[in-house]
């Protein structure tokens, strides 16, 4: 007689490949409406599964995880950052929680360098105006931006995207990198991705004509970027964060962009999302994303797949590769 197979539950809908991937291993209930799910449906889910697929928009603080008794024994976390669940509540819990880290690193930096040339260009602008019918035609002084070439770029958080997108800074235009980090930076790290250390955040934002924000949101990096810092950057600087939007103060980023005391901003996330302030709705030079990161095909497919491995080790009784709590 077959063995009953770990019934997994995945909160989102997930690429085709990823769902074809489970349904061959696990006995899964999918959510083909995509929709979130409330907090009671998470506690309904962790009671009635081994497993739950999870992503960043699923509510998993210690109210939801410390609320009862589960079946569920692990938390595959489908995306790098776990600022979403509480992972203290999950280890009193008894879940393992695990991520998918590394395979979005290059398309994060690749947008990320998109937003830089996006502000710095002004294309956003530029196809509004045209869209709306407002382009009256080539002339010498239409929409002139910077270019990036040869721009300063301050990195702040030198993990795999940080390097990543100094790699392509520094190679691909010519960008001086200054580069901030918690922890030293290995030498070879730094000849690689051609930046130079700096020890000091306030250093970093008073020299760089683009600050790029790769930190994980953590209690001591929450509104890391506050009004104090943005003061301390230059009046021409561009912000660009790909990260977590709770990295920023958007409250004081808003008033800084209206009141001209910064270049422009690009933004890929935001402090509540998806409710976006209605003051940056209108900001001067500035681009936004809805959270496009880590949104290609290859990405996405490869996150999924991460997941369903770390699934497929733990039900084995392996350590899952991607555990982090």
């Amino acid at each position: 007689m077959a063995l009953a197979r770990p019934v997994v539950i995945v909160t989102r809908r997930l690429p085709a490949a990823v769902e074809e991937a489970l349904q061959a291993s696990f006995e899964v209930r999918l959510n083909p409406e995509d929709r979130q799910y409330t907090r009671a449906e998470i506690r309904d889910a962790l009671v009635g599964a081994d497993a739950l697929l999870c992503t960043l928009t699923d509510p998993l603080a210690a109210d939801v995880l410390g609320a009862g008794r589960w079946r569920a024994r692990i938390l595959a976390n489908f995306g790098a950052g776990t600022n979403h669940i509480d992972l203290e509540a999950a280890r009193v819990a008894g879940l393992v929680v695990t991520n998918t880290p590394g395979v979005l690193t290059e398309c994060t930096a690749d947008l990320t360098i998109a937003l830089m040339l996006m502000v710095l260009r002004r294309l956003g602008e530029g196809e509004r105006q045209l869209r709306a019918g407002a382009w009256a035609g080539w002339h010498p002084t239409h929409l002139l931006g910077r270019r990036l070439t040869g721009r300063t770029l301050g990195v702040v958080g030198f993990g795999r995207i940080g390097q990543a997108v100094a790699r392509r800074a520094h190679h691909g235009f010519g960008m001086r990198v200054l580069a901030c980090a918690r922890r030293p930076i290995a030498p070879e790290i730094l000849a690689d991705t051609g930046a130079v250390a700096v020890t000091d955040l306030g250093s970093l934002l008073t020299s760089a004509d683009i600050v790029s924000l790769h930190v994980p949101l953590t209690a001591g990096t929450r509104h890391l970027l506050d009004a104090g810092g943005i003061g301390r950057m230059q009046r021409h600087a561009v912000l660009i964060n790909t990260a977590r939007g709770e990295i920023v103060d958007e409250a004081a980023l808003a008033a800084a962009l209206h009141a001209g005391a910064l270049g422009g901003a690009g933004l890929d996330v935001f402090e509540h999302e998806p409710r976006i302030d209605p003051s940056l709705l209108y900001a001067p030079n500035t681009v936004l994303l809805p959270h496009l990161g880590s949104a290609t095909e290859e990405t996405r497919t490869a996150m999924g797949l991460r997941a369903v491995e770390n699934l497929r080790a733990f039900f084995r009784g392996d350590a899952p590769p991607d555990r982090v709590a």
